[in-house]
């Protein structure tokens, strides 16, 4: 941590999976409060309504560095400054998180409501009962696959998979478990935008979602239900 960051303080705000009324009210008090607030512009949308007395700055994959290095100096100045990202905290804001992080030396964070949270709400499972796995990442996914091909030959759980957009998407997904030996009668589900105008819902089997040749959002979730008979 750079002697320059000393002080800094600012406040990360997740915003959930992107319906305005899944923002929690310690978010909204953030932004309500705050004196700068940035974010992607698509996040910043979001919580457009509770940003009435804010300096609003939009930031994009190229431009993110001088964005928070210009939050950081507005922060070294008194103002209060939050930093918004979509979903959870905990699930695929890890990127974003250390850039703020090498920007202040103190990050306060507020979470919002996850997406896995909702995908539950919708099958009707338990978080429980309910193994997650991302992919969402910037590494290599062997040993994640790897642990998802194990957890679907144990049928113990129901497992929720969150896919990387740009090269782990649902049906190259579906088609690499096949060749793992996984049955291709074995059922799945992919949400997509999940609370956002366009959501969807597709039910069918692995073999189906192999050989799926359409587009999915970057915005999808694949949950693979327990096999019944381990549900007695």
């Amino acid at each position: 941590m750079s002697s320059s960051n000393s002080g800094v303080s600012m406040t990360v705000v997740a915003v959930g999976p992107g319906d305005p009324q899944l923002l929690t009210l310690r978010g909204q008090q953030a932004l309500q409060e705050a004196d700068v607030v940035v974010g992607f512009q698509t996040v910043l949308e979001v919580v457009r309504p509770w940003l009435e007395r804010a300096e609003v700055r939009p930031m994009s994959y190229r431009d993110q560095e001088q964005v928070l290095e210009y939050t950081a100096a507005q922060a070294r100045q008194g103002r209060r400054c939050v930093v918004c990202c979509w979903g959870d905290l905990n699930v695929s804001a890890g990127e974003l998180l250390a850039r703020v992080r090498r920007h202040a030396d103190q990050v306060h964070l507020i979470p919002g409501i996850s997406s896995v949270q909702v995908a539950c709400a919708r099958a009707g499972i338990s978080l429980e009962e309910t193994l997650f796995i991302t992919l969402h990442q910037r590494r290599d996914s062997t040993d994640d696959l790897t642990e998802l091909v194990r957890s679907l030959q144990g049928g113990q759980r129901h497992i929720i998979l969150l896919p990387r957009p740009w090269d782990m998407m649902p049906a190259a997904i579906a088609r690499h478990l096949l060749e793992a030996g996984l049955p291709p009668a074995r059922p799945v589900t992919v949400y997509q935008r999940l609370t956002l105008e366009g959501e969807q819902e597709w039910r069918g089997t692995l073999a189906e979602c192999a050989a799926l040749s359409g587009d999915f959002s970057d915005l999808s979730i694949m949950l693979f239900p327990r096999p019944a008979e381990s549900q007695d």
